[in-house]
């Protein structure tokens, strides 16, 4: 399927669209109605396509985003291009797919955390601190974890839900990876309460930060 189209591929998506699908995944803010397991089959044959993945993003549809996402080049994107998409990327999958799967492995990953997570757009700012998280547990070096600490204190409370989701799992990762630093994360958490009332299904650890931090510390030994 080298030499696909864009009419060829989004017809082929509208042709694995369902409902039902769409309907469940609306509970959850996202607008797509492929299931994802067929969108990574359909990303495997297409394989990496830079100039598609960049056309189907451009089509705004979130199913094609998505896919655009499987089949790109993260490297290939400029600083500027990433932070135009992110912008774009309202839904809660299609911004989590592209942070997660092209922002992370971008070149200009860390200029946008700098940029992002001071940003005045919540969903904006929420994917400088998933980069922020990212380097709390890969590359902690030079990062001022107590400072990250007094700002999650004094602001996740009272922040937009992606935004506190965000800052609460930068929280809970601080305590797991930096022993040093667990105490207080753990306080911040029992303090703030946030998450603690939250669903969690059996066998799932909790996202409250105390409990999520001190189960992972178990789990480790």
């Amino acid at each position: 399927m080298a030499t696909t189209t864009l009419a060829e591929v989004t017809a082929e998506l509208a042709a694995l669209e369902d409902p039902k699908a769409r309907e469940v995944n609306a509970r959850h803010g996202d607008d797509h109605g492929v299931h994802l397991g067929a969108l990574r089959a359909l990303a495997k044959r297409l394989k990496t396509q830079q100039d598609l993945a960049r056309q189907l993003w451009s089509t705004g549809d979130a199913s094609a985003r998505l896919l655009a996402v499987l089949i790109c080049r993260p490297r290939a994107f400029e600083r500027d291009e990433l932070d135009v998409m992110v912008r774009e990327a309202r839904t809660p999958k299609v911004h989590d797919w592209l942070v997660n799967y092209v922002v992370k492995k971008s070149p200009h990953s860390e200029e946008l955390r700098l940029a992002w997570i001071a940003d005045p757009d919540p969903v904006v700012a929420s994917a400088g601190w998933a980069l922020t998280t990212e380097r709390v547990t890969k590359k902690p070096e030079s990062l001022d974890l107590p400072g990250l600490l007094e700002v999650i204190e004094a602001e996740m409370k009272d922040a937009p839900d992606r935004l506190q989701w965000a800052m609460n799992h930068c929280l809970a990762q601080i305590g797991i990876e930096h022993a040093e630093h667990r105490e207080r994360a753990i306080g911040i958490g029992e303090r703030l309460e946030v998450l603690k009332d939250y669903p969690t299904s059996p066998g799932c650890t909790s996202p409250f930060a105390p409990t999520w931090i001190s189960e992972m510390v178990r789990r480790a030994g």
